[in-house]
């Protein structure tokens, strides 16, 4: 068996006297769609960061394609989008193709040609079919369409994993069933694992092919189907409140 992308094991973490994370333990395989669902507060943020080495560690462990998170040099292989939508700068002056240009790292580009780097760059926007806005300024576009380009610039330094954090925020409606749509072709077709940070479980259960369901401790771990098949009462424990799934039309 390969080597798990991503290994957690009995993570537990803390702020101050406040648990967020709980013995935690999981792995991500190479090509799968992992969705990461839970409430507010119930530790899913805090995980990501320690996933990115943006928080320490305090008790437990994870490893990033073998090696621990601590010695994991090769940042070229995991890409990051967060919710941008609530925060973004509308004002900012850059094109869709010059945003998507900024995820490339200094030493991805350093002995590349001008004429690789724009075939790199317009190979990205190319498979979130966003070509046809490269010159476009960012502001000018849809919640939708920027948040498509901000995927470009994840995936312009081609990771084999990326990480999502609440994507859909922001996005009107009309757009997030293509915007999953597209996550799902990314993994499909380019074999990109991606982890699906969403609050939105009638949809998620329907696009990953393995769902973590987190509220401090991992209540839930498998095949999301058989989550669809739990009971009201069952999901509703581990939500710690009542919760009612909206099933999406496709």
């Amino acid at each position: 068996m390969s080597t798990p992308l991503v290994s957690v094991s009995h993570l537990s973490h803390r702020y101050d006297q406040h648990s967020v994370l709980e013995d935690v333990s999981f792995d991500v395989e190479e090509g799968s769609f992992v969705g990461l669902v839970g409430p507010n507060g119930s530790g899913k943020t805090t995980l990501i960061k320690l996933i990115l080495g943006i928080e320490r560690i305090q008790k437990g462990s994870i490893e990033l394609f073998g090696k621990p998170v601590q010695r994991f040099r090769n940042k070229g292989h995991i890409s990051f989008v967060s919710q941008k939508a609530n925060s973004f700068n509308r004002g900012f002056p850059a094109t869709a193709k010059e945003v998507v240009g900024m995820g490339l790292t200094a030493g991805s580009s350093l002995f590349r040609s001008q004429s690789n780097i724009n075939e790199q760059i317009n190979q990205a926007l190319e498979h979130v079919n966003m070509m046809t806005f490269a010159n476009q300024n960012i502001g000018e576009l849809s919640g939708g369409q920027q948040q498509r380009v901000f995927i470009a610039r994840a995936l312009v330094s081609k990771p084999q994993l990326l990480i999502l954090d609440e994507p859909t925020v922001g996005v009107d409606t009309d757009n997030v069933q293509q915007f999953y749509q597209l996550l799902s072709t990314l993994n499909r077709e380019l074999g990109i694992t991606l982890i699906l940070v969403s609050h939105d479980i009638g949809t998620i259960t329907t696009q990953v092919n393995d769902l973590l369901c987190l509220n401090k401790t991992l209540h839930y771990h498998g095949d999301p189907n058989e989550f669809d098949q739990l009971s009201n009462e069952e999901r509703s424990t581990f939500y710690g409140h009542d919760l009612n799934v909206i099933t999406h039309d496709h």
